[in-house]
């Protein structure tokens, strides 16, 4: 006889706990971290995994992102994972005449999770939970992607200062990225990390410069030759071009 409760129990306890992940992700991103980061610290701190990454150290910077994540570490240790592994045990040892009812466990999961990473339930479930925690709570919402244009063709990327690269010992005054179209948010040396760098911030071997700008343009950057000096000057005019279609299109 195929042991029905206990495998309908181990389902809602199952979505239950993806359902508590996801509101955690979504009010971690509901603070500014993105998808993957909050995705990634709502299940660890649910599982009370508790990796310490630097981005588990973001996931706690601030008040409400601990109350998020203090939230998730008590709702994890109220026993579901456990009480989960129970009632696999109380029907899997009934014996071999209930192998029927770990298969419809397999088959109840494995349906569970395919709804649940669907993009069409996330689409109509993610607002859901916003617009409920935006009224329960104080979060903002800030998609930071869609702010800083990321989910098109601009990027933050990251580039390596190396001993001889055209970054190397220049100030970001002369390097005149912003002629470029592209922003320098900041610099990360030494473990520090200075944002919002002034014109006479200068670049050193071992630095990691965070740019803001078009995906090609910083694909370039990230691969120009120090010897290319019309480089810059392409860029420029390929920006002020740029900057003409965008002034068309508003003047529209």
């Amino acid at each position: 006889m195929v042991a029905i409760y206990p495998i309908l129990s181990l389902l809602v306890i199952f979505a239950l706990s993806l359902l508590i992940i996801r509101i955690g992700s979504v009010a971690l991103q509901m603070t500014g971290l993105s998808p993957e980061v909050a995705s990634f610290q709502a299940t660890s701190a649910f599982s009370g995994a508790g990796y310490t990454t630097q981005e588990a150290e973001q996931a706690v910077s601030t008040a409400g992102r601990r109350k998020i994540v203090k939230a998730l570490i008590r709702l994890g240790s109220l026993g579901l994972i456990s009480a989960m592994a129970s009632l696999i045990v109380s029907f899997v040892n009934t014996g071999g005449e209930d192998f029927r009812s770990l298969v419809y466990v397999v088959v109840g999961v494995t349906a569970i999770l395919l709804v649940a990473r669907s993009s069409w339930f996330n689409r109509v479930v993610t607002p859901v939970i916003e617009r409920s925690l935006s009224r329960a709570t104080d979060l903002d919402v800030r998609d930071c992607a869609q702010l800083l244009g990321l989910q098109s063709e601009y990027r933050v990327a990251e580039i390596d200062v190396r001993e001889g690269d055209w970054l190397a010992d220049e100030t970001l005054d002369r390097l005149n990225l912003g002629a470029e179209g592209v922003l320098v948010l900041g610099i990360r040396r030494d473990g520090t990390y200075v944002g919002a760098p002034g014109p006479d911030n200068e670049l050193r071997p071992e630095d990691t410069v965070i740019l803001y700008g078009k995906e090609d343009r910083l694909r370039e950057l990230s691969e120009r030759d120090a010897s290319d000096v019309r480089a810059h000057e392409d860029a420029v005019v390929a920006h002020e071009a740029v900057l003409e279609e965008q002034a068309e299109l508003v003047e529209e």
